[in-house]
């Protein structure tokens, strides 16, 4: 499996997972770069994204929803900060309702991830900072630890195809 490992530091309010990939920088930056690519790793396998607006530039969106195994839908939205393609790119990440409206009751984090050559592949560092120890213990309660595991770990099936 890819994600090779998992730390949440309340202190200082990130969470950091770290994946390998055997696939090269470019190869890993194109599942983040096309929103079909995007739609089968984003959510955990019972979630499936459907990404409706792919904006992947400084200042652009991406928006999307996940449906569940009985129909239920959740979306969510990026707002894309920073591009240094096919290295890294920074976002916020928040919870929405299904018209993409931010959610202000729900945790929003900022994100880097960050892509390097490692042993002939890519590592992957993605790092989550959240505003209070509680937005952090409220998404990890929620099981962001699981479900981005699962994610992660779908995108050795899509870089093989």
């Amino acid at each position: 499996m890819p994600v090779t490992d998992v730390q949440h530091d309340l202190d200082n309010l990130t969470l950091t997972i770290t994946a390998d990939f055997a696939a090269p920088v470019e190869r890993i930056w194109q599942v983040y770069a096309d929103p079909r690519q995007l739609e089968t790793v984003w959510g955990p396998p019972t979630y499936p994204a459907t990404v409706v607006e792919h904006d992947l530039t400084p200042g652009g969106r991406v928006t999307y929803y996940m449906t569940g195994p009985e129909g239920d839908k959740h979306a969510g939205y990026w707002l894309v900060t920073a591009v240094d393609e096919p290295r890294s790119f920074a976002f916020e990440d928040g919870f929405a309702d299904l018209d993409f409206n931010p959610n202000p009751d729900l945790p929003v984090s900022n994100n880097v991830y960050t892509f390097t050559e490692h042993n002939g592949g890519t590592r992957a560092i993605y790092v989550g900072t959240y505003e209070s120890a509680e937005a952090l213990q409220q998404v990890l309660d929620m099981g962001v630890v699981e479900g981005a595991t699962l994610a992660i770990n779908q995108i050795d099936a899509v870089v093989a195809s």
